[in-house]
């Protein structure tokens, strides 16, 4: 990159970890600024442009927009466009490539990784939100992204783990070396059940599951039991698995006993354990989608799904 000392390369990897729309300013002074997440690309490049200049630089230009180098000299070819159409699909799902991420296909990735959005206790559609930024990680790495798109109207928990397990052995024959399930909420909780399955998932990644509503829920009575069955469920002597859990998370009926329980999801139930049990930075049901999060376990989670020593201090 031109013009960046170390710092602005440093906070350019951070750059990368965020969602689209984003893009990514810098000035011939090594001034800079980035900007991710909002409306539109227009009004995202110019708040880049804007917080590059607030710094100091005179000149500022987009370095970056979205999964492409745009500046003048060193653009980079456009990615290869994610499928349009879903890898399987039926009444009430799909699986579907991402296309705000980088795509390669199942000869040339170095693996896929499904995501399963949560079931919002409102009835909110989540089909087409984005997977939270732990997930990009895996795609800077090689990793195609998919999600698991569920309809509100008809998103059991039982039932999406059917939907999910068809899902998944449908990508599996497409040729991926290693898949990886991971989800937030009831997808988290659809992510686990997948390992009932053995050979059908190398890696989980669940964070903050639930599957029993929030505060208040007269599910609580049978949460425990619940999640005690979907651990011993657990099939899967090969998959490597990360469970996060955060304090203060609303959907969590009994903090102490599910600990418990998620820490006896090891061997011979599965290859191997890395639980994240309510780490101090961050807190509540969504704490999977705090930048904290990521930034300090992203690539700890990446290198223990594959099997490479990983520090998740």
């Amino acid at each position: 990159m031109p013009h960046l000392g170390p710092e602005g390369r440093t906070d350019y990897a951070n750059f990368l970890l965020q969602a689209t729309p984003r893009a990514f300013a810098l000035s011939p002074e090594g001034a800079w600024g980035w900007a991710a997440a909002l409306p539109d690309a227009a009004a995202t490049a110019a708040r880049a442009i804007e917080l590059c200049a607030s710094w100091g630089g005179t000149g500022c230009r987009i370095y970056a927009a979205d999964l492409a180098v745009v500046w003048p000299g060193m653009e980079s070819p456009a990615p290869p466009p994610a499928p349009a159409a879903p890898v399987e699909a039926g009444a009430g799902w799909s699986l579907v490539p991402d296309g705000r991420f980088l795509w390669q296909g199942p000869k040339a990735a170095r693996g896929a990784y499904v995501w399963a959005h949560g079931r919002a206790a409102g009835g909110q559609d989540s089909r087409g939100s984005q997977p939270q930024p732990h997930v990009r990680v895996f795609n800077n790495a090689g990793y195609d992204v998919l999600r698991f798109d569920r309809d509100p109207l008809t998103d059991e928990t039982d039932t999406a783990a059917a939907w999910l397990k068809q899902a998944l052995q449908t990508l599996r024959a497409q040729g991926y070396d290693r898949i990886v399930m991971g989800g937030q909420s009831r997808g988290a909780w659809n992510a686990l059940q997948a390992l009932e399955v053995p050979g059908l998932v190398d890696g989980v990644v669940a964070v903050a599951p639930a599957a029993h509503g929030a505060t208040g829920s007269p599910a609580w009575a049978w949460a425990l039991d619940d999640l005690r069955r979907v651990v011993e469920g657990a099939r899967s002597p090969r998959a490597r698995v990360v469970v996060a859990n955060f304090a203060r998370d609303e959907f969590d009926p009994d903090p102490d006993r599910r600990a418990t329980l998620f820490r006896s999801l090891g061997a011979p139930r599965v290859a191997s354990l890395l639980f994240l049990d309510r780490p101090r930075e961050v807190v509540g049901h969504g704490g999977g989608a705090d930048a904290r999060f990521t930034l300090r376990y992203g690539a700890c989670i990446l290198g223990f799904i594959e099997g490479r020593a990983a520090r998740c201090d």
